[in-house]
């Protein structure tokens, strides 16, 4: 009896994770969820399986721990999971001073955006070179193209992602796997949440929907993967700095990024 394929979503409880979840099993993907929030993972599970009629399995773990990727792929591999597309979608911001912001959520950011994720390809991407199909989407950030002040350590995290993920589409696309490397700009409230409910500044290029996002991805993901910078303006913008002088970057975004 052939096992059923999965799709992993890291950081499924909210934001862009919970709308790849339900965009998946829309598409009758059977998801793995996971996130911290178990509370928050069993509701949404629920909900996929009632609406989608998917297998939807909820898995409580936190990826900013030291180690955590491979944690979380053992423990899939013990449970006999076959992980056919890999979404490393968990990550949080932080702003204000490099020195002033607490060391140790700094070094859980790195862990998330970029150790986990290094683990989990590192773990899972074998498998699926060996059957000759799969995919990965990388959510990076418009943040990874620039250095910005006071998130130095945030689009650090990003570019490294970017760069990373860029790259090693370029290795396993010939063995049928296929990688998306995401770069969003800023997001719409989810009206879900609590944080939905405050006022926002405006951003150059508007902010987007998580639908549209998600669906853009998808889109790139079904054409073979590539890099996918959602929005015109983010576009045009990713674009046209490097037509500016390296050194002058950081002073100009350093006066939209000041708390």
């Amino acid at each position: 009896m052939t096992r059923p394929s999965y799709a992993l979503v890291t950081g499924a409880s909210m934001g862009l994770g919970k709308f790849f979840a339900r965009a998946l099993a829309a598409r009758k993907q059977n998801v793995i969820l996971a996130a911290r929030s178990g509370e928050r993972l069993d509701a949404l599970a629920g909900e996929l399986r009632d609406a989608h009629a998917v297998l939807a399995e909820p898995l409580v773990c936190d990826l900013a721990a030291p180690g955590a990727g491979q944690r979380l792929a053992r423990q899939l591999g013990e449970g006999g999971f076959s992980v056919e597309l890999l979404v490393n979608n968990a990550g949080f911001g932080l702003r204000g001073e490099f020195r002033e912001l607490p060391l140790e959520r700094q070094l859980e950011m790195i862990r998330l955006h970029n150790s986990a994720v290094v683990e989990l390809t590192f773990e899972l991407l074998p498998p699926m070179i060996e059957r000759g199909r799969g995919g990965i989407i990388n959510v990076s950030s418009m943040a990874g193209f620039q250095p910005i002040p006071y998130a130095a350590l945030y689009s650090a995290t990003k570019s490294f992602l970017t760069t990373f993920s860029m790259a090693l589409r370029e290795e396993v696309r010939q063995y049928g796997v296929r990688m998306v490397t995401l770069c969003p700009g800023r997001l719409r409230a989810d009206p879900e949440e609590a944080s939905g409910q405050e006022r926002r500044g405006k951003v150059p290029g508007g902010e987007q929907g998580h639908e549209e996002v998600v669906a853009e991805a998808l889109k790139k993901l079904d054409a073979g993967g590539g890099l996918v910078i959602p929005g015109r303006v983010n576009r045009l913008t990713a674009a046209a700095q490097r037509l500016i002088p390296p050194n002058a970057v950081p002073k100009i975004v350093a006066r939209r990024s000041k708390p």
